[in-house]
């Protein structure tokens, strides 16, 4: 399962030939909301983040995410990862609890994503 990096545009169709690769209807992905960018594919969050992280990114700055590509797009991103747990960013959940994280990753998914 290949992580891609994603810093243009990519289609929807990629998209959903990602998720095909990986587990047929589901995205794991994680975003670094300083840089914009993100890492889609892999069977891990983790390895998505690692994959980040060894591109630069800082490890506070990547949250992960779920996108179902098959879905309406108001409701195509499952904003819970196991990397979420944060208890030193007062993220004590899967889930991203901040508004305006889960705005952030929301706004590179649908500046990335056509």
């Amino acid at each position: 399962m290949a992580i891609r990096i994603i810093k243009e545009k990519i289609t929807l169709d990629e998209l959903k030939e990602i998720a095909k690769e990986n587990f047929g209807d589901m995205v794991k992905g994680v975003a670094d909301i300083k840089e914009r960018v993100l890492a889609l594919g892999g069977e891990l969050h983790a390895d998505a983040l690692e994959a980040l992280i060894e591109n630069g990114s800082e490890p506070e700055n990547i949250w992960g995410m779920n996108i179902y590509p098959e879905k309406p797009r108001q409701s195509w991103i499952e904003f819970n990862s196991l990397i979420n747990i944060r208890p030193t960013q007062n993220n004590l959940s899967m889930d991203i609890q901040s508004a305006e994280i889960k705005k952030k990753v929301g706004q590179i998914i649908d500046q990335l994503v056509e």
